[in-house]
C-alpha cells in the first residue's frame, strides 16, 4: 500500500477510534445524570439520610467523601512524590531498586478489596481505631502511593532531562535543581497523577467498607478536633462514603425510594469527580504558567 494512503488511513481510523470512546463517554455521563438528576435539590444534597421513610439526604456522606478525599492526598502525594524523587535521582541501579519497583508494581496491582481486609486487620483490628476515616485513608493510600510514584518518577526523569544539567552547570545545588526546577516542570504530569488518585478515592467502595464504615458519623461542625468522636472533622469517627452510600442502598434497600437515593448519589459522585479534575487542572495550569513565566 502506498505510505500516504496507509497514513490516512491510520488517522482516519484512530479518528474512529477517538470518537468512539468520547461518544461512550458521553452517554454513560448523559445517562447517570439522566436517571439522578430529578434529585439534585438541597434538601438532597445537605439533608440527612432516612432510614424508615422516603425523602433522605446523602448530606453526610457528601461531605465525608470530600473528608476523605483530602485526608487521603495529604497521606499519598508526599509519599508518591517523595518516593519518586529519590527513585529519579538518589537511588542507584541495582537489586534493590529493582525490587521495589517490582513491589510497586505488585501492590498496584492488589485487588482493592484485599487492601480492605488488610486494612481492617491492621488500622481497624490491631491497631484499635475501628471503623475511622484514618483507617480509610490510610488503606485507600496503599492503592494510590504505587501508581503515584511511577507517575512521579516518569515525570521527574524526563523534566531532569530538559534542566538538570544546566540548572548544576550554573552552580546549582541538586535539592535546589529538584525543588526550584524539576518540580515545577514535572507538575503537569504530577497533577494528572493527583487526577487518578483523586478518582479512585472518590469511587472506592471495597476498601472503605471494610475500613471507614457504614455509618455517617456525626457531623458537628461547632467542635474541630481531630481526635473527638463527635466532631465532623475527627479522623477516629466512621466515615461512611458516597460510592459506600450507593452500594448499601442497592444491597439493603431499606428506605423506601432508595433507587432514587442511590441514582441521585451516583449523578453527585460523577459531578463532584468531574468537578474535581476540572478544578485541579486549572489549578495546575496556573501553577505551571506562573512556574515558567508565561
Amino acid at each position: 500500500m502506498n505510505p500516504k494512503k496507509a497514513d490516512k488511513l491510520a488517522t482516519i481510523i484512530i479518528y474512529i477510534m477517538s470518537f468512539f470512546v468520547v461518544i461512550i463517554l458521553g452517554a454513560f455521563i448523559l445517562y447517570i445524570l439522566g436517571k439522578g438528576i430529578s434529585m439534585l435539590k438541597p434538601s438532597f444534597l445537605f439533608g440527612a439520610p432516612k432510614t424508615t421513610s422516603a425523602g433522605g439526604g446523602i448530606g453526610p456522606q457528601l461531605f465525608n467523601s470530600f473528608y476523605m478525599l483530602l485526608v487521603s492526598l495529604i497521606i499519598t502525594v508526599p509519599v508518591g512524590v517523595g518516593a519518586g524523587i529519590y527513585l529519579a535521582e538518589y537511588a542507584k541501579e541495582g537489586p534493590i531498586v529493582r525490587f521495589i519497583r517490582l513491589s510497586l508494581e505488585t501492590m498496584s496491582s492488589l485487588p482493592s478489596i484485599v487492601i480492605g481486609m488488610f486494612g481492617m486487620l491492621v488500622f481497624v483490628n490491631m491497631a484499635g481505631w475501628g471503623y475511622s476515616v484514618l483507617a480509610g485513608a490510610l488503606s485507600v493510600s496503599i492503592l494510590n502511593i504505587p501508581s503515584m510514584t511511577r507517575i512521579s518518577e516518569n515525570a521527574i526523569k524526563v523534566a531532569s532531562l530538559r534542566v538538570k544539567e544546566a540548572s548544576l552547570g550554573l552552580g546549582a545545588s541538586k535539592w535546589q535543581t529538584i525543588a526550584k526546577l524539576t518540580l515545577p516542570t514535572a507538575m503537569g504530569e504530577i497533577l494528572t497523577g493527583i487526577i487518578l488518585a483523586s478518582g479512585r478515592i472518590f469511587g472506592e467502595a471495597a476498601a472503605f467498607l471494610y475500613t471507614a464504615g457504614l455509618s455517617s458519623g456525626n457531623l458537628n461542625f461547632n467542635e474541630i478536633s481531630l481526635a473527638g468522636k463527635t466532631s465532623a472533622f475527627s479522623l477516629f469517627k466512621p466515615a461512611e462514603t458516597l460510592a459506600v452510600h450507593i452500594w448499601k442502598l442497592n444491597s439493603e434497600g431499606v428506605v423506601p425510594d432508595a433507587a432514587a437515593i442511590a441514582n441521585g448519589t451516583a449523578a453527585v459522585l460523577m459531578l463532584a469527580v468531574l468537578l474535581f479534575n476540572l478544578l485541579a487542572r486549572l489549578l495546575g495550569n496556573r501553577l505551571l504558567r506562573s512556574y515558567s513565566g508565561k
